[in-house]
């Protein structure tokens, strides 16, 4: 059976590993030149199943608000006059209430706790070593904050996750490479948590794919998904057509292209995230942990011998370009917390379009069509959710039962919005 993924960003990546696992004939199609070249390029790093959460949730639209006019703010709204902006809002804002936020990070936690075991799984099996460190420490400038994180910390220990709350000196203790001249009031330890460079990961676990078998064919545009007697019969490339058996659609925001003339419409929209990588050049000044500044929504990774400086949420335009206010925000956080650590006037800047779904959990699996596949809408969450995600498409193709409850994890979830 010929299963083809489109898409080789890491979610396209582990749909084909898992895939062929499975047994299945693989053709990895994408139409970047090589793997991991958009959302997953150069991302924030964090698998942190504990902080998993959806980005709709009580208080966050008061926070666009807030931040509507602000230069330096991790969240940024641009109205544009474009619909599928303003439904994708009206959704979103509909989620915020707090019994949806609840129920949606309970299913995102569900999938990043089995998809870090997975992880963990696949790299111990093949010795992928990806740049990984071990915690994740989030800081509080002030005293607001920490009181602030009282319903998180709660929703930490529902769900059994091992946290602790932290004053300024054991915050220094845990990292000592935090400057003592910026504000500390406080941190959130999560020890089990972790951060790793995705793309790393994404480029070793092609090259195993591709020993396996697995056939990858860069540089090739889908254009449409030809269907055949009510299956998908055959991908329309620009050179010409591809027969398949089944198709995986993991094309992030450009799925929506994809899905729609075939009846399916998901409320996927693109929402910006950037990032700044710079040569660590003093490695004492430099963290050995990741750090997530709660002001500004920026984390600092170690990455073997640079430091990833990633965040900004930007919804409205949808134009990869680089804007000077949110790269200036990275590196002020990265100077606050860590200055002289790296080469920061030398930094290389990225942006990438997370595809995202109003309410948080992405799109896993069946749909209308037999054997059509979905693993999409992951936001800014794919790399944690990346190998729980594909293993359980791969199981629902080879018609096996994935390991976790799959409840509000699937196309259903829209499905039953739209007819009820």
């Amino acid at each position: 059976m010929h299963v083809a993924v489109i898409g080789a960003g890491i979610i396209g990546v582990t749909s084909a590993y898992y895939l062929r696992q499975q047994g299945f004939e693989v053709t990895v199609v994408e139409r970047n030149p090589g793997v991991a070249q958009e959302a997953s390029f150069a991302n924030a790093g964090v698998i942190a199943p504990g902080y998993s959460a959806p980005w709709a949730q009580p208080g966050m639209p008061a926070k666009l608000l807030h931040y509507l006019f602000k230069s330096e703010a991790p969240i940024v709204f641009r109205p544009r006059f474009d619909l599928a902006q303003w439904r994708w809002l009206a959704r979103w804002l509909a989620e915020c209430r707090i019994e949806r936020f609840r129920r949606n990070k309970a299913r995102m936690q569900r999938l990043a706790f089995y998809s870090r075991d997975c992880l963990h799984a696949l790299g111990q099996r093949h010795g992928i070593d990806y740049e990984q460190t071990q915690g994740y420490l989030q800081l509080f400038r002030t005293d607001a904050e920490v009181e602030r994180s009282a319903p998180a910390r709660a929703l930490l220990k529902e769900a059994g996750v091992l946290h602790v709350l932290l004053g300024a000196a054991d915050c220094r203790r845990i990292e000592p490479a935090l400057v003592e001249g910026t504000p500390l009031a406080g941190g959130l330890h999560l020890p089990e948590d972790e951060t790793g460079n995705c793309a790393f990961f994404a480029k070793r676990l092609k090259d195993i794919c591709a020993e396996q078998g697995v056939q990858f064919r860069f540089g090739m545009p889908v254009e449409r998904l030809e269907l055949a007697q009510g299956r998908i019969g055959r991908l329309r490339l620009r050179e010409g057509a591809m027969a398949v058996d089944a198709a995986v659609v993991a094309a992030g925001v450009d799925s929506v292209r994809l899905l729609r003339p075939l009846g399916i419409k998901l409320p996927l929209f693109p929402v910006k995230g950037y990032s700044a990588t710079a040569a660590i050049t003093r490695p004492e000044n430099a963290p050995m942990i990741s750090v997530m500044d709660e002001t500004f929504k920026v984390a600092v990774t170690r990455m073997g011998n640079r430091l990833r400086i990633a965040g900004t949420a930007e919804i409205g335009s949808r134009e990869l370009t680089l804007r000077d206010a949110a790269l200036g925000t990275l590196l002020r956080v990265a100077r606050d917390w860590f200055p002289g650590a790296a080469a920061y006037a030398q930094a290389q800047f990225w942006v990438g379009a997370r595809p995202m779904l109003p309410d948080g959990p992405p799109v896993l699996g069946t749909t209308p069509i037999a054997n059509l596949h979905l693993n999409v809408g992951h936001g800014s969450s794919g790399w944690a959710m990346a190998c729980g995600s594909a293993r359980i498409v791969a199981d629902l193709i080879a018609q096996r039962k994935p390991d976790i409850d799959l409840d509000g994890l699937t196309l259903d979830r829209y499905q039953r919005r739209r007819t009820a």
